[in-house]
């Protein structure tokens, strides 16, 4: 498939996925209005800048497209999978070194950042800063999961919440974060009851 198809693809891809997440979008014109679109799109090509060496221009249109999407500031290092969609787009911060799976759902004003600029200083040179998060995770509005740890498929991080450890497959965390369910086999979750059909749904177990 040719680079110009396989682009044209993903943009319908990304539409329909308005459509699937968007109770209030009925139609493929009103998907193309998802604030989101901007800096998603305009992500695929920074991320291509950023990784010939042009950083100064990648970031560039990293800020063009934070402009456009009202506040979605995603680094042109970031890697992001299919289908990411954040619903209503304002105040959404992604690292430079995060790693985002497919079918990610993100609320507003989340963060996927790092811990801060005093722990990260002394970091050795190439040690990640930034979370992965696995397939289908969804992550609930004013929500921080901060530094490299990782986000297991399924999880579910509530509204509010903070996550600074790994998570496995299936947690489900809320805020506070003292309160904790985990799905067998231990690590560090809390309960939460929302999230799209099958995510988060293994056995499961108080801790």
């Amino acid at each position: 498939m040719s680079g110009r198809r396989q682009a044209v693809r993903r943009l319908r891809e990304d539409l329909r996925v308005v459509l699937e997440r968007d109770p209030a979008v009925r139609r493929t014109h009103e998907a193309l209005l998802a604030s989101h679109l901007p800096a998603l799109w305009l992500h695929r090509v920074s991320h291509r800048w950023y990784g010939r060496g042009h950083r100064a221009s990648a970031r560039l249109l990293s800020l063009a497209g934070r402009v456009l999407s009202g506040g979605v500031e995603i680094h042109p290092g970031a890697v992001i999978g299919r289908r990411l969609f954040i619903d209503h787009g304002a105040a959404v911060v992604i690292g430079e070194d995060a790693v985002i799976g497919d079918d990610v759902t993100l609320y507003h004003q989340v963060t996927i950042g790092a811990v801060g600029w005093w722990r990260d200083r002394r970091r050795p040179p190439g040690e990640r800063r930034h979370p992965t998060l696995g397939d289908r995770v969804v992550v609930g509005a004013n929500a921080s999961v901060l530094g490299p740890v990782t986000v297991g498929d399924d999880c579910l991080v509530g509204a509010h919440a903070l996550v600074l450890t790994d998570l496995p497959a299936g947690s489900r965390v809320r805020a506070p974060a003292s309160e904790v369910r985990v799905p067998a086999g231990g690590g560090n979750g809390a309960v939460l009851d929302f999230g799209p059909p099958g995510a988060g749904q293994r056995q499961e177990r108080s801790a």
